[in-house]
């Protein structure tokens, strides 16, 4: 299900004291403005661990379910605890002028390695000698007390032998801690890349947690009533007691001919503020007290 992005126009920014961003790709700009669920906070946590004790750890989601979010918010997590001493190694996934990107090569993780690690250092021809050579520099640098971060966006493009490669880095030590903590965040097809189904790559399976995010659901009125709150307006004053579980209802679909466990939700964050920005819209135009059940079903 696809619901078209609309801002929070004037009319239903004036009728409740709205924000027109309240809902916008930009709008978690701290912290305190990110809604922590006990599952968000479990996600957090997860990751924290990637740049605290080098852990690894995939965060899988839908478009629009909080990867994103929860990536600069990590990136800005590690940066604050660890200072100068963290060492944060970012491929670039896309190509300019290349909407879908293509597959994250080998290649352009080790140039990742090398420009955050030695930039002026010759590297080897051989690409089992550039992998030792890596693994030589991380060792030296964490011998110098730094912390290292790999921090892969679009990981469900990774190419096995790409992925395979992760694993030399995960055996190195310095004393009892990994050298290197890798977080990865990409769409629903990592499950399948790191399923233990998967035998090419069982070995780098094992080494990583791998968490899916959950839609909103139970959460959505909590979530609702936490973006709200940050624009200092109460929840009651703008949505009736019925509005969340019309939400839920919309944005969670049956097969023909399913069981209830069928059921597949969307109720993820950017799809929530599309639909409930244009029932805010709706509402204020007829002139509605509230946005409730109905004007839920209408937009």
């Amino acid at each position: 299900m696809l619901i078209r992005r609309e801002r929070i126009n004037q009319t239903a920014c004036q009728r409740w004291g709205l924000p027109p961003h309240l809902f916008s790709l930009n709008d978690v700009q701290t912290a305190a403005d990110m809604f922590a669920s006990p599952h968000i906070r479990y996600v957090r946590n997860a990751l924290h661990g990637a740049a605290d004790l080098g852990e690894y750890v995939a965060i899988v989601g839908e478009s629009g379910a909080g990867k994103t979010t929860l990536r600069l918010d990590f990136e800005e997590y590690a940066a604050a605890k660890h200072g100068e001493r963290l060492i944060i190694i970012k491929p670039h996934p896309r190509e300019p002028g290349r909407a879908t990107g293509k597959p994250l090569r080998a290649n352009q993780i080790e140039a990742a390695f090398f420009r955050a690690l030695a930039p002026n250092a010759a590297r080897k021809s051989n690409p089992d000698d550039r992998t030792d050579q890596i693994a030589e520099l991380l060792t030296a640098s964490a011998k110098a007390r730094n912390r290292h971060l790999l921090v892969i966006d679009e990981a469900h493009r990774l190419p096995i032998d790409t992925l395979k490669q992760l694993k030399n880095f995960a055996e190195l030590r310095q004393g009892r801690m990994g050298v290197l903590g890798v977080a990865l965040f990409g769409q629903p097809e990592l499950l399948t890349l790191l399923s233990d189904r998967n035998p090419e790559v069982r070995e780098v399976m094992q080494r990583f947690e791998v968490i899916e995010l959950q839609p909103l659901d139970n959460d959505l009125a909590a979530y609702l009533r936490h973006k709200l709150e940050r624009a200092g307006v109460k929840y009651e004053d703008v949505f009736e007691a019925d509005a969340a579980d019309a939400i839920r209802a919309r944005l969670t679909s049956l097969p023909r001919g399913g069981k209830a466990s069928d059921a597949r939700s969307i109720c993820h964050p950017l799809v929530v503020g599309n639909l409930v920005s244009r029932a805010l819209n709706a509402a204020a135009q007829a002139g509605w007290p509230k946005v409730d059940a109905q004007v839920i079903a209408g937009v």
